[in-house]
């Protein structure tokens, strides 16, 4: 296959968007490996697919002749299913989404300000699909919610600079099973809860 200008060739017989889930699961093996394992068997790929998968992200998005803005994503997913109009305090913006068949309920998400530029990307639920009740701390299980759920479930939340550029961290206040309430930090990868920090 022919690379075009600026980029790499796809990995060979792995299609974008089965790429692109491979790339998310990559970061989110560092903290849920059991569950990257049971993904990697629904999607059919060896986990040395995964890891070439997220080496040619990571060599595409780092190349100096890389497309820039929502460009980089639209070069492995596609054209965006869905394009909305934003209005974040008095900044328009765009929020492009993409579906991401491991999770159905998901879509992934980049928005973009003036200029193309991309503010955040990352997993968000999808228009009309249902969340998690989220009323305790037994009820934040790894994969089960987004960034902004578990911010409006226990509001007010602070938000945390992350480990890495796409992890989250969100401070909060939730009771736990017996009702006792404690302040607690959740990290999130790609958007997506993976841990609650000990």
């Amino acid at each position: 296959m022919t690379a075009t200008p600026g980029s790499e060739p796809d990995q060979p017989g792995l299609p974008g968007p089965l790429q692109f889930q491979l790339v998310l699961l990559r970061r989110m093996a560092d903290h849920q490996p059991g569950l990257v394992e049971d993904a990697l068997r629904e999607l059919g790929v060896e986990r040395a697919e995964m890891r070439e998968a997220n080496r040619r992200w990571q060599a595409r998005a780092r190349s100096p002749r890389a497309r820039g803005g929502p460009g980089l994503y639209r070069s492995v997913l596609g054209p965006p299913e869905d394009v909305v109009r934003r209005r974040v305090g008095d900044l328009d913006c765009e929020a492009l989404r993409w579906p991401v068949p491991l999770w159905p309920d998901l879509l992934f998400e980049v928005l973009t300000g003036a200029g193309g530029q991309v503010w955040n990307a990352w997993l968000v639920r999808a228009p009309g699909a249902a969340g998690p009740e989220l009323r305790t701390l037994d009820d934040l299980r790894p994969w089960c919610c987004t960034v902004d759920e578990v911010a409006r479930a226990f509001a007010p939340a602070t938000p945390m600079e992350g480990t890495a550029p796409t992890r989250w961290r969100l401070a909060f206040t939730a009771p736990d099973a017996t009702g006792e309430r404690d302040r607690h930090v959740a990290e999130f990868t790609w958007g997506l809860l993976q841990r609650l920090d000990p």
